[in-house]
């Protein structure tokens, strides 16, 4: 934002608004008919996780195969496509979610570049720190869900049956949906670290609180493990809990950081 704006009215940041969702709009459409274009390549990486060669299933099978149930055989889930234009929707779709997936960089630098002026150095600097955060722990969210708990959860009821009477047809539509779901999910369980920060930092948590329940956050932890995962074995149970027990670990650290800063901060100003 130009500094003749940072003091224009309300019409001029308006204005500014404008033209800065036209360039995003127009960006993430770019990405996204890329996305379209390549349609082999952005579907062998969705389809990847139905297939028994996938990546996380032969690290499973080689250092789990004791405890999961995951192994050597080979398994077969076929999708079926229900509607006349579903898969063209589900090709729209996919594109568009890459699209601002892959957009989603300049699109916070943008938002960001507009809001600044507005603030004080101090809190510019938060800002950075909680947005730039905030964005890489959901990214590595959404990779975790791809990779481990999408897998894990779509084998399991991909080729789960009542009887062998019933056999499962998925649709590309539930496939997904399901993908997606899990990982936005797991995108934004991984915010808790920069959620309890922020928390940290307004004064509204502190680290004792945390402590104290921590036996009852295990519990939620395997609660919610057991409905992303609902394996019968222990090892698939442990692998997706671990992640989400260190993110919770890794909060406690952060929010005691936090208190220690503000400590040494209010000594400070005493003593001046």
């Amino acid at each position: 934002m130009s500094k003749s704006l940072e003091k224009g009215t309300f019409w001029d940041h308006l204005d500014e608004l404008r033209h800065i969702l036209l360039k995003i709009t127009l960006v993430a459409v770019l990405c996204g008919i890329v996305a379209f274009i390549f349609k082999d390549f952005i579907f062998r990486i969705v389809l990847a996780p139905k297939n028994d060669d996938f990546i996380t299933y032969k690290w499973l099978a080689d250092f789990g195969g004791l405890f999961s149930e995951i192994n050597d055989e080979g398994f077969a889930v076929n999708l079926i496509n229900t509607g006349l234009a579903q898969q063209f929707v589900v090709h729209m779709k996919t594109a568009f979610c890459f699209g601002i997936l892959c957009a989603s960089p300049y699109i916070l630098y943008q938002l960001f570049r507009f809001v600044s002026p507005a603030l004080y150095n101090d809190e510019r600097r938060y800002a950075v720190q909680v947005v730039g955060s905030g964005y890489i722990m959901f990214i590595f969210g959404v990779v975790i869900g791809y990779f481990l708990i999408f897998p894990l959860t779509f084998r399991f009821l991909g080729t789960y049956q009542v009887s062998e009477e019933v056999a499962n047809m998925i649709s590309l539509d539930s496939y997904m949906a399901t993908l997606v779901l899990i990982c936005i999910s797991m995108g934004i369980v991984f915010e808790l670290p920069v959620v309890s920060w922020l928390f940290a930092r307004l004064g509204f948590l502190d680290s004792s609180f945390m402590k104290h329940y921590r036996k009852h956050s295990i519990v939620a932890i395997l609660i919610v493990a057991a409905v992303i995962t609902p394996t019968s074995d222990v090892f698939t149970l442990l692998v997706v809990s671990l992640p989400m027990y260190l993110l919770y670990e890794a909060s406690i650290v952060l929010v005691s950081f936090t208190e220690k800063k503000r400590e040494t901060a209010k000594t400070a100003i005493i003593q001046a």
